[in-house]
């Protein structure tokens, strides 16, 4: 049985690049690991350490309740694995390897304008950042808003 380990940050997003690998698939056994979104460093003077563990709680469960089904079912006898990760994903995905052996690595994360994602592997080249993005970004959403203001 195939494993593979599917780093997500957002379900939807994986869902549209793990869907094409679903179709005609052996009995494979996922890893979902969720990598939760970071928070900015100033929501901690608004919210308080429960608060967002119950908002992480509710995030993993509608992340988990979005992605499990549909792998179970891709193919009988696909088995499900979910767990909740915090960084860095590097070691993260070391450990796993060590536990399970010989297992693939699937970076299903959405990507973020203005930064660039962690690797999950070693060996894995960083994402080249184009110095672009930020102004890029900045000038589409004046434009939108000068857009609606007229």
């Amino acid at each position: 049985m195939e494993k593979i380990a599917v780093f997500v940050n957002d379900a939807e997003h994986a869902l549209h690049i793990v869907q094409p690998m679903l179709r005609g698939s052996a009995p494979t056994h996922w890893i979902i690991v969720a990598t939760p979104p970071t928070l900015t460093r100033h929501i901690g003077r608004w919210v308080s350490h429960s608060a967002r563990q119950q908002w992480l709680e509710r995030w993993s469960s509608e992340l988990f309740a979005r992605l499990e089904p549909v792998l179970r079912e891709a193919a009988p006898g696909s088995k499900v694995e979910k767990m909740m990760v915090k960084r860095p994903l590097v070691e993260v995905s070391e450990r796993l390897s060590a536990r399970l052996g010989t297992l693939r690595l699937l970076d299903a994360r959405r990507p973020r304008v203005g930064k660039a994602d962690e690797p999950i592997a070693a060996g894995q080249p960083a994402a080249e950042q184009s110095p672009w993005a930020y102004p890029v970004a900045a000038t589409a959403g004046l434009s939108a808003m000068l857009t609606l203001a007229d």
